[in-house]
């Protein structure tokens, strides 16, 4: 006997329905959880891409591309994974299409957005980095909000408890999906004794990555995809153990669940790629029309017509963008004026040919991020950030 079994437990409830009927529609309580969190996770990215120097409501060019894709790489790999639901004995393939009766996997759902994601930053010229390191702490959110859904179907829990917590579970209706079975007296049946609210402890951890990406982020000023490492080892670490504590069917390797395998992996790359890749920050200045239309953050108010920027803001999309350091991205902010070109030094090449980069090398000082021994070996990498290389080249 252990003191948590000597300790009073409190009994978490959980919905005896998942599914309501407007008129004809079922409105179902897991996509509008899915719904909000996308509404979220759009909101924070919306805000670091700002803060970054892209424009305004790229994010939405952005969504319409990466949702789509998340979703359809999310309902892939549920198949996949569990193929023996659609094709196995008894199994129905065009059910894999069913995506509304559930089965999503979050493995797939950011692989396939991150390939959407990919796709729509080439079109609007904005380096993959940028957008993958906006989206760091938006993604965990939004995870936190849909894992909400998983309480309303009552799924997604671990196995009995006798901590001080517990939660209580409803035996569902498989002939009336999204509502629980009834007694006779019309009461909802509940499983015996209380369970690890699983799915809660995931959003619970989901939100202490937002807050490891967001302070780190801002302390060491992570760029080139590194805040979204940084996510996506928070999230497995996370989700490894919370996994092995998870009660419902799913395919096993060497005894262990796949998704447990799964999260080392993705662990392990995460890692090596935070500890491998090195550089500054990106910030974007936009070009063309954009460029002129954008007030500098710190303008004097009384010299600045509001009204009329902010429109021209909402009608002219960028052309382009070009990737400057962060140094050259405030004196733009101060001044408005776009930093010059720096020109390419062609008698210094090899041969007398093609340049070997877009730009001579700009001497800058070192970061916590780029050591001064890495100083000569990333010269590239201090001539794309004084504004030479194309936008996308981190696509």
């Amino acid at each position: 006997m252990t003191l948590a079994s000597l300790s009073p437990q409190a009994a978490l409830p959980s919905p005896s329905t998942a599914v309501w009927q407007l008129g004809p529609f079922p409105l179902r309580a897991y996509a509008l959880c899915i719904i909000a969190g996308i509404v979220l996770a759009c909101w924070v990215t919306e805000r670091r891409l700002r803060q970054r120097g892209v424009a305004p409501g790229a994010v939405l060019d952005i969504a319409v591309w990466a949702v789509p894709a998340g979703i359809i790489g999310a309902r892939i790999y549920h198949v996949i994974t569990s193929p023996e639901k659609y094709f196995g004995a008894g199994g129905e393939p065009l059910k894999a299409f069913y995506i509304w009766e559930g089965g999503l996997g979050i493995w797939g759902a950011v692989a396939g957005g991150a390939l959407g994601a990919w796709i729509a930053a080439r079109q609007l010229g904005i380096p993959f980095g940028v957008v993958a390191d906006a989206l760091a702490p938006g993604l965990p959110l939004a995870q936190a909000v849909g894992r909400l859904g998983n309480w309303f179907n009552n799924e997604l829990f671990g196995g009995r408890t006798t901590l001080p917590w517990g939660l209580e579970i409803h035996r569902m209706d498989p002939d009336n999906p999204g509502h629980a079975l009834r007694d006779d007296a019309g009461q909802p049946i509940l499983e015996p004794g209380l369970y690890h609210p699983t799915f809660l402890y995931e959003g619970l951890w989901n939100l202490g990555v937002v807050a490891l990406v967001v302070i780190l982020d801002r302390r060491l000023k992570l760029g080139r995809g590194r805040a979204f490492a940084l996510y996506v080892m928070g999230y497995t670490v996370g989700r490894f153990w919370i996994e092995l504590m998870r009660t419902d069917e799913a395919n096993q390797i060497l005894g262990v669940r796949l998704n447990v395998w799964t999260a080392a992996l993705v662990f392990l790359g995460a890692l090596i790629y935070f500890v491998r890749v090195r550089g500054p920050r990106d910030y974007l200045i936009p070009l063309g029309a954009a460029a002129a239309t954008t007030p500098p953050a710190t303008s004097d108010l009384s010299q600045v017509d509001l009204s009329e920027r902010e429109t021209a803001a909402r009608t002219a999309a960028p052309e382009g963008y070009r990737v400057v350091s962060e140094e050259q991205y405030a004196a733009w902010q101060d001044t408005g004026v776009v930093p010059p070109e720096p020109a390419t030094d062609e008698g210094s090449q090899p041969g007398g040919g093609e340049p070997l980069g877009d730009a001579a090398p700009v001497d800058r000082p070192s970061t916590d991020d780029e050591p001064a021994d890495e100083l000569s070996a990333s010269d590239s990498d201090r001539a794309d950030a004084a504004g030479v290389r194309p936008a996308d080249r981190d696509s």
